[in-house]
């Protein structure tokens, strides 16, 4: 007998098609038989040794996260309801160039620093790894939902270049494309760039084409935080169609956006864009987060300049008088290539968490607020911030715009996202919303998606990307990674003012057939594991 059968499910399979009515069973971690209703009229219906009734109820395949930042979260924290309790039974890491392999001891000490901000330092992790195959090695232990990896591409420049402002050397060009390509054998699913974070901002598209070359030889794609978001956004995007173009290699623009005021409106000329690859015979998808407000470090928004050398050198700059002013100048006046060339606009910038907790009465306000409460400028109350925290502040940037939000998710290449940064003590609400802000906000209220085309694009059509031959559809011999919500209460609970607040309407997870969660509460499962490039 088999382990499980749901039953009177409204089945939303992920391929964008509508809904039927059916009984699903599941044994050994795969869904081994669908029976639509029709079918089992005068027919004995399934059985199994648990059977869950599932009348009212949605099944899909698991949500996949194309944009993660629990690369140390899943390690330090099993229970992860912040994504599990939210469907994701699949996340992306190795986001933004910056994650913690391939590195020796060096590196892994210089990237722990540099992305505090996003994963925290990680004293609590032991990082028994150095290479992409022991990380994922490490995942397979057992955690909360499955896990793939993009090869990171700074992180790789830093290993082999260091956090200097210049070109790869032929030699040291050839060593990183042996690291591409070792951790592409090693089951990474592609390459990610962060091109506005140093030190993967330092390479030009000559070595970025080289590198992506080995990428497409692999099967695998391009994941690039290309280099504006603001001013110069949608020649940024053009020039990452064109890199790729080059290299013959797929492309997944990452929380594919168009923010701050002089892109009011825009996603239009974006989607044209795009568009017009798509019909030449490009391979282009990409993935954003249903919100306007972004999220990174308060060092992210420093000029590239600041940043060479690695973390201790943009402290000794700060530090210092006079490369503090030409600091400041670049941000207030010039629009630094860190806050997308656009001049900060400290009322934007929203403090969501420092590393310091002696810090801990900045959050919650705007750069302006902390600063006018203690009588001093805005740059002032940056720089004295970045400097006492470490550069482990992170901040929300509120330079979204909703009806660009709203154009690219309706496009064919759109892929949900979270880009979820857990840390700090009032994050983004998307680490905790996204999938269920998709489904109630979006389908339910706005009607911006149907409900069978919003499931495609967070199930079936990021499998596809990623390459998935038995994941992301509810089909016979797939894997039994699924989820099943109710389409009338289905929604976040988080928000910006409670933003770890779990989600309604989402009683049942599964990942390889076990709940994870059951009736709204995490068990003590942990049936993630990596999942590992499929071979071409």
């Amino acid at each position: 007998m088999e382990d499980l059968v749901i039953r009177d499910a409204d089945v939303v399979d992920g391929s964008g098609a509508g809904s039927y009515r059916a009984d699903v069973v599941v044994d050994d971690g795969r869904i081994v038989a669908i029976v639509r209703e029709a079918a089992a009229a005068g027919c004995q219906r399934p059985r199994a040794r648990r059977e869950l009734d599932a009348e009212g109820l949605v099944l899909s395949p698991g949500f996949i996260d194309m944009h993660a930042h629990s690369d140390l979260a899943l390690l330090r924290d099993p229970d992860h309801s912040a994504k599990a309790a939210q469907g994701v039974t699949l996340e992306v890491l190795g986001q933004d160039g910056l994650s913690y392999a391939p590195v020796d001891d060096r590196t892994l000490e210089e990237v722990r620093r540099a992305i505090t901000g996003w994963n925290g330092y990680g004293e609590d992790v032991d990082p028994d790894w150095r290479s992409v195959g022991e990380y994922l090695d490490r995942l397979d232990r057992g955690i909360a939902v499955n896990a793939a990896y993009l090869v990171p591409q700074g992180t790789v420049r830093a290993l082999v270049v260091g956090w200097e402002d210049r070109a790869a050397t032929p030699a040291e060009l050839d060593r990183m494309r042996r690291l591409v390509a070792e951790g592409l054998e090693q089951g990474a699913v592609g390459l990610s760039s962060g091109l506005t974070y140093t030190p993967g901002m330092y390479a030009g598209d000559a070595e970025l084409t080289e590198l992506c070359r080995v990428v497409a030889r692999y099967g695998g794609y391009y994941c690039p935080h290309h280099r504006s978001y603001g001013a110069g956004a949608l020649e940024a995007y053009a020039e990452m169609v064109a890199l790729t173009r080059e290299a013959g290699c797929p492309l997944h623009l990452a929380h594919a956006t168009m923010n701050f005021g002089v892109n009011r409106g825009r996603a239009p000329e974006l989607l044209a864009l795009l568009d017009e690859a798509l019909d030449a015979g490009a391979d282009i998808t990409l993935d954003t987060y249903p919100y306007t407000p972004g999220c990174t470090t308060l060092a992210a928004l420093l000029p590239g300049w600041a940043s060479e050398g690695g973390p201790e050198e943009v402290l000794a700059r700060l530090t210092d008088p006079a490369a503090a002013e030409r600091i400041r100048h670049d941000l207030e006046t010039t629009g630094s290539d860190g806050c997308h060339g656009v001049p900060v606009e400290w009322e934007t910038i929203e403090i969501s968490g420092v590393a310091d907790p002696a810090l801990a009465d900045h959050v919650g306000r705007t750069v302006r607020e902390s600063a006018e409460l203690r009588g001093e400028s805005p740059w002032a109350t940056a720089r004295r911030l970045l400097v006492e925290d470490r550069l482990g502040t992170t901040v929300l940037q509120h330079v979204g715009h909703e009806e660009n939000v709203r154009a690219i998710m309706r496009h064919r290449a759109h892929t949900g996202g979270s880009d979820g940064i857990l840390r700090g003590a009032k994050p983004h609400p998307r680490a905790y919303g996204t999938f269920p802000r998709y489904l109630g906000h979006y389908v339910r209220e706005l009607g911006v998606l149907t409900l069978e085309e919003c499931v495609a694009h967070l199930t079936g059509r990021p499998a596809a990307r990623l390459r998935l031959p038995d994941r992301g559809l509810v089909r016979e011999g797939h894997r039994a990674d699924l989820v099943l919500f109710d389409p009338a209460t289905v929604g976040p609970g988080a928000t910006f003012a409670e933003p770890r607040t779990l989600p309604t309407g989402i009683p049942h997870v599964l990942v390889d057939g076990r709940f994870v969660i059951e009736d709204g509460r995490r068990t003590d499962v942990l049936a993630g594991r990596a999942v590992r490039r499929t071979p071409v």
